[in-house]
């Protein structure tokens, strides 16, 4: 089994068809999926994807895109609407300076009301990092200094200075189709320094379809593809890769493998 612990299912090319979508992903062999938050707003529609089917889990919180239209939500808030049985994470939070669609410190603000959501709840934040990261890294170990929390750096293709935080730190790395890219080289070596037991893997589609479906929308399927070459860069075979990485998972999202020895 696979899971993908980072999915859109929520937009439109997802949502409009969110059931053949599900279907081929379980053909292939996805049978766990986490459809991410990107406004903490928009939580109803979220967890009304999640309540419609025992296979998919929801996070809460707001994308860095979109943390100007967010920027006072506080932590208790966020923690509040955690607590659905259907949500095992918080974010997507975090810094984007490739486009700066919001101020750098109202993103910095909020991505640190998020890291006081996930160390009051205990649940884990979903890290979203694009050429921020020296800010990141200053932010990341000045919250663990304040109160310890567990985080997952996502669709991770950031330097080897934020890996190395990100190792020291305990988190979890999720590698995505830009994995498979013919000029990822340094994405994949850093891959290989990511221990075996903190790998997941994703496709945060609707974005980045691996090859062979690159330029083409991204499906939870896919997510196949993905896995093998991460399996490859860890010397393992995919059904290896397939059970390291949802054992991870069921680590990190601890909610979700409760939830499920609960379902029976």
């Amino acid at each position: 089994m696979l899971v993908d612990s980072h999915c859109h299912l929520d937009f439109p090319e997802l949502f409009s068809r969110l059931d053949d979508v599900v279907q081929a992903a379980v053909r292939a062999g996805v049978e766990r999926f986490v459809t991410i938050s990107t406004h903490v707003g928009r939580f109803e529609r979220y967890r009304a994807i999640a309540e419609g089917d025992r296979r998919i889990y929801c996070t809460v919180g707001t994308h860095p895109h979109n943390a100007g239209e967010e920027p006072d939500i506080p932590a208790g808030r966020i923690v509040e609407l955690s607590r659905h049985p259907r949500c095992i994470g918080m974010g997507e939070a975090g810094l984007d300076y490739h486009y700066d669609f919001a101020p750098r410190d109202v993103q910095q603000r909020v991505f640190r009301t998020h890291i006081r959501a996930a160390r009051d709840s205990g649940l884990p934040l979903v890290i979203h990092a694009r050429e921020a990261d020296d800010d990141m890294v200053d932010i990341l170990r000045d919250e663990m200094d304040r109160g310890a929390f567990s985080a997952l750096l996502h669709c991770f293709s950031s330097t080897e200075t934020l890996a190395r935080a990100g190792l020291e730190l305990g988190f979890f790395f999720s590698f995505s189709g830009v994995i498979t890219y013919k000029k990822a080289d340094e994405v994949r070596r850093l891959a290989a320094l990511v221990p075996d037991d903190r790998v997941l893997v994703e496709t945060d589609a609707p974005y980045l379809a691996p090859v062979p479906f690159r330029s083409k929308p991204n499906e939870p399927a896919y997510v196949v593809h993905t896995a093998r070459v991460l399996g490859e860069t860890h010397g393992l075979n995919e059904e290896e890769i397939a059970a390291v990485t949802t054992a991870n998972f069921y680590r990190l999202f601890a909610k979700a493998a409760r939830l499920e020895q609960e379902d029976g």
